[in-house]
């Protein structure tokens, strides 16, 4: 069963998994938990990464790619949009974690057009 429900999974979808709990615990491992826009965008955002990648694993769909890509870009541009950008931890956490989850995000749509029947 373990094995036929891992059949078709994406590595990006895991890998989104994985950032959203780095993400998630970012404000308490790079000492921003103090600092409230940043850490309250880490927490919500981690979550809403993580739901989008279990939503992935369980049943592929092109929107949820999309949508984190969205987050992603977004992540990018908070530390400047949420005010939060002088802290250098916080900004940086944001930034790159935001690269990864966009770039990631446009591999698995770049992926599922090239084999659009491999997550089957």
């Amino acid at each position: 069963m373990a094995n036929g429900m891992m059949e078709g999974k994406k590595a990006q979808d895991w890998l989104n998994l994985a950032l959203a709990v780095a993400l998630f615990v970012s404000p308490w491992v790079m000492g921003f938990a103090g600092e409230f826009m940043a850490a309250w965008n880490a927490w919500i955002v981690g979550i809403v990464i993580g739901a989008l990648a279990l939503a992935t694993l369980t049943a592929f769909s092109e929107w949820e790619e999309w949508a984190n890509m969205i987050i992603g870009i977004w992540l990018l541009v908070s530390p400047w949009l949420l005010n939060f950008a002088a802290n250098m931890n916080a900004m940086w956490t944001h930034v790159v974690l935001g690269l990864l989850v966009a770039a990631i995000s446009a591999w698995a749509l770049w992926d599922e057009h090239q084999n659009p029947h491999a997550h089957v």
